[in-house]
């Protein structure tokens, strides 16, 4: 059964980053300066997204009260608001990168050159 299976699908492949190994390319305080920007943007999003459901789960809880609605509404806009930041962030640094280095990717792919880093 297995061996129809992987007929079927064919061989699986690790990703590349995996296999490449995760930021070989960075070493030393690029890779912790770009690990950390992720972690802030997955932490923000998750957050925001999770604000957003405890919000629209008061709105619907708020019956007739339009005080607990108000509140409510402002948290879901809030929550959408950060969401829309997070979002922003990433076409004005794509949008930077393609005015001063005609790469839209180059601010969203940070690497630092120091002593004993090629220059590319």
């Amino acid at each position: 059964m297995i061996m129809f299976i992987l007929d079927v699908i064919g061989p699986i492949k690790a990703p590349t980053q995996i296999t490449d190994g995760y930021g070989a390319n960075l070493t030393g305080f690029t890779n912790l300066f770009n690990n950390i920007l992720r972690l802030l943007v997955v932490v923000g999003g998750l957050y925001a997204f999770i604000n957003l459901v405890m919000a629209g789960y008061g709105f619907l809880s708020a019956g007739d009260d339009p005080k607990k609605m108000e509140g409510a509404w402002a948290k879901i806009w809030q929550s959408m608001m950060g969401l829309l930041f997070i979002l922003g962030s990433f076409v004005l640094a794509a949008i930077f990168g393609a005015i001063l280095f005609k790469d839209a990717g180059a601010l969203l792919n940070l690497g630092f050159f120091g002593p004993g880093t090629p220059s590319y």
